[in-house]
């Protein structure tokens, strides 16, 4: 029985995860395996990966065949690697460590707390409201000054 290493497809649509298993190589994609041993989802950053490396070297060394993205995963672990005598690769990127939510709840707290930094009104709104009424200053002016210099042309002319 020619046993193979391969992913099965799990998830929603556009939502992959993956399930790393071992499987008979006649079987269908997401049919029966014969054992789990590792995820992988690659939609998450950086990508999730955890492999069972004691099961994973076991079938390796039985004779199973992993197909290529398990192999490019086995890669990324190091298990190829420790599989074929060959030296280990730089260590998986890990996600950065989450703040923890108390933290920030009380730190939102404190500064809720404290004094406001700003004006109740926005700039924004208030600086709206002089445009609107500098226009019709700004006309009465003009008509106004036209008035003025109508009176002194009829002035020089008299």
């Amino acid at each position: 029985m020619a046993v193979k290493i391969r992913l099965k497809r799990m998830g929603k649509i556009r939502a992959p995860y993956y399930r790393i298993v071992v499987a008979d190589s006649r079987v269908k994609r997401d049919g029966k395996t014969i054992e789990q041993i590792g995820k992988y989802h690659p939609k998450s950053d950086p990508s999730f990966i955890e492999v069972d490396s004691e099961r994973a070297q076991h079938w390796l060394s039985v004779g199973a065949q992993p197909s290529e993205p398990v192999l490019a995963i086995l890669k990324r672990t190091g298990d190829w690697q420790k599989f074929k005598g060959e030296p280990a690769p730089e260590p998986l990127k890990m996600p950065a460590p989450k703040a923890d939510k108390r933290v920030l709840f009380d730190d939102a707290l404190r500064d809720a707390h404290s004094e406001p930094q700003g004006e109740a009104v926005s700039k924004k709104s208030a600086a709206r409201k002089p445009k609107a009424e500098d226009k019709p200053a700004d006309q009465a002016e003009a008509t106004g000054e036209s008035a003025g210099t109508e009176a002194a042309q009829g002035e020089s002319e008299a």
